[in-house]
Parts: C-alpha cells; structure tokens; sequence
C-alpha cells in the first residue's frame, strides 16, 4: 500500500538567541547578537529584536554595531548549544519512526502513513508542544508532502507557530512568495534571476522548465522543480556518530620525547573519559604524527570493545613508538577512536581487576562532579581541555585541536 507523503521539517527559532535567553531571561525581548566579538567577528544568530534593525546572519558585526549599537553582544557556547540541541533530538528520537538532522537546530521528519494511526498534522503539532514545553525552546515547522515545500512554510511560519499546506495547495503557496525562499537560490542566483525579471516564484512557475535549464543549467532545472513543488529527496535516517578523535598543532615542532609523550596520554585519557560517559566502547585506536617535511602517517589497531584507560593507553602509546622513527621534528598529533557502539566496559576476566575498575569508577565521578581535568594522569597535566559536554553529537572535541605550544 502507497501513501502520500507526509514530511514535516522542524527549525528551532533564533537558536543560538534562545539558547541564551534559556541561561540569561534578562535578554529577553532585547536585541541580542551572537558571533565574533571583534569588528573583523561575524554575526551567527541574532535576535527577532535585532532584525528590525536590518541585522541577519553572516553580517559583519561591525557593520551591525553600527546599525544597533545598543545591541548586546555574546561571543557564545558551541558546547552549550550542541547539548540543547541534543535535548531537542531526543524529544524527536523517543517520538517519530524516521528523522533526519540536517544541522544543530533543523530536522526533517518523515511521518508519511501515519494519518492512518494518529494523524500527522495533529501529531506534529503535539511534538512541538512537547518541545517548547519540556526544552523551553520555540519551534516552528512546516508540513507538506515534500521536504522543499515543508522548509518554505516553516520559514513563512516563523516566529514559534507552524503551517500545513495541503496536497495540491503547493503551486498557489509558493507562487507569491520570492525566489529567495527557495532552498539554494544564494546571492548570485538571486541576482541572476533578477537580471532575467524573475522576483517572484510564479514567474518561474510560468517559464518553460527548458528554459530555466539552459540560462541556468542544471541548477535552473532544480530550481523549477522546487518552484512547481516537486522535490522527491527522502528523509536520509539520522545515525550517531561512529568516530571521535582530536588532534594537536603545535606552534614550534617539537622532539621534545616527555612532552609529545605527555600530550599523547592527555588526549588518549580524555578520549576515553568520553566515551564512558557517553556510555561508548570503541574497537579500533587510530594515532596519527605529521613531521616538519609535513609528512604525514597513520596507523590503526583493533581492540576487543573497550573504553578502559588501561586498555587503551598503551595501544596509543605503542603506536606512536612505531610511528615516530624519522628522528625528524614534529608538527602534529592525533588520535581516533573509531567503530564505536553503545554499552558499558565488559570487564575482561584476564586483563581488568577490580582494583583498576573501582578506581576508575570513582575518577570518572569526580570529573562529573569538578570537571573532566580535576583528576589526570600526572604525564598529561599540561595539556588544556575545552568542554565538559559529550561530544558524540558534533560537540566541541575534548581538547582544542588548534591549542598551539
């Protein structure tokens, strides 16, 4: 049995803005700017407030002081964002059968069949609700039979409300909105389009599709279809990621055997930290040097599961000892874990005791309770960390990759 397509995408409002307001409510209702702090600085996300002044996104923020100089102005917490993001995902998660998150505060959600069990209108609706109740964050979607035209009544729905455009409604929807609405018309397609006449999309709605392709060429025969309402592309299914690694540049290439040594305990400790707390295990240990000729070599190891310290530390370590043989100096150093899966330690009758176990049990809880560096092994106490969160859903890694020594 076939059924029409029901695809709802779900766009949290003013993210980075909501997000502050959430830890700050005295920003609330005040034009409030995120991004670089500097006049060379950008701005990422801005207020409804701020708006009205002209002010958007990708603007340089010293052209938006000028426009609001009362404006408030925060640099911003990538690792706070990613872990209300991921509250959002798991109200999505625990709620719809197939979802994809297409970026930190956007998800599309294929609810096609549905109708047929609760109702897809009302059951979205519902889920932002849920959202908005237990995050604290607004919401706004948009619900169609296809992704495209889903993504234009969100941003016509916007601020926190939400819009259902029935089948066959798609055409007279989009027809007098502007061509800017559509997905991937940027600035100079925009321009190109304009030089031909075309503001609205009606007008493309009204062009021969031949046409459009061959002024524009295969971008233009997109852009026809999203016009008319066609747009086939599924709901890709979101996956966690399978990796999580970092690396280090340093300003001055090192030989210095203590130092690289310590560095590469630092970053394997913190590693594994991580996946234990995020309740990870991995099977394959990746370390990576790269000498001052910017030679760069890799090597790998499978392992049984595990994000034991005492596991893994000495495969880190012994790759690096076969890696580092050119007597050159180096630049950088990496390490990755990779083939990662959900579980806690198995513990290994021949290797693990319990000594080691109770031990580690007990560090962990008193980095969750002071910060993932106020117990270290003492060869990595001068490498710098730079976020508590979990990192496995694009969060901050746990040591600055560009922290140079």
């Amino acid at each position: 049995m076939s059924y029409e397509r029901s695809i709802v995408h779900m766009d949290l409002d003013t993210f980075f803005v909501s997000c502050e307001r959430l830890l700050d409510s005295r920003l609330n209702g005040k034009p409030v700017l995120i991004g670089g702090t500097s006049d060379r600085g950008v701005v990422a996300s801005c207020s409804y407030e701020a708006r009205t002044f002209g002010i958007h996104s990708a603007m340089p923020m010293r052209l938006a002081k000028q426009l609001c100089p009362e404006a408030i102005i925060l640099r911003g917490n990538s690792g706070v964002y990613t872990k209300f993001s991921q509250n959002v995902t798991d109200v999505i998660k625990e709620t719809v059968p197939l979802y994809e998150k297409t970026s930190v505060d956007e998800f599309y959600i294929d609810l096609t069949g549905m109708d047929k069990f609760f109702g897809c209108h009302k059951l979205a609706s519902e889920l932002r609700q849920r959202i908005i109740k237990e995050t604290g964050l607004p919401i706004s979607f948009g619900l169609s039979i296809n992704k495209t035209v889903s993504k234009i009544a969100t941003g016509e729905a916007k601020p926190n409300n939400e819009i259902r455009i029935l089948s066959g409604t798609e055409k007279p929807f989009l027809a007098p909105l502007s061509v800017k609405k559509i997905p991937m018309v940027g600035n100079v397609t925009y321009k190109a389009l304009c030089d031909l006449g075309v503001k609205r999309i009606q007008t493309v709605q009204e062009m021969p599709m031949e046409l459009m392709h061959r002024v524009l060429g295969q971008n233009g025969l997109s852009i026809w279809k999203k016009a008319n309402g066609i747009d086939n592309s599924p709901v890709v299914q979101y996956h966690e990621r399978k990796s999580i690694s970092t690396e280090r540049t340093f300003n001055k290439d090192t030989t210095d055997v203590a130092k690289l040594k310590g560095i590469i305990i630092a970053m394997a400790e913190n590693l594994a930290y991580q996946l234990r707390r995020g309740n990870k295990l991995t099977a394959c240990v990746t370390f990576k040097i790269r000498y001052s000729d910017f030679q760069t070599y890799t090597q790998q190891q499978r392992i049984p599961y595990s994000a034991m310290d005492h596991t893994i530390i000495p495969v880190v370590l012994d790759l690096y000892r076969k890696l580092y043989n050119r007597r050159l100096l180096v630049r950088l150093i990496g390490v990755k874990f990779s083939h990662l899966v959900e579980g806690g330690h198995q513990i290994n009758l021949f290797e693990d005791n319990e000594k080691q176990l109770h031990l580690s049990e007990a560090i962990d809880k008193m980095r969750e309770r002071y910060g993932d560096r106020a117990v270290i092994n003492a060869a990595g106490m001068e490498a710098k960390s730079i976020s508590r969160w979990n990192p496995f859903t694009g969060e901050p890694p746990p040591l600055l990759a560009n922290r140079r020594r």
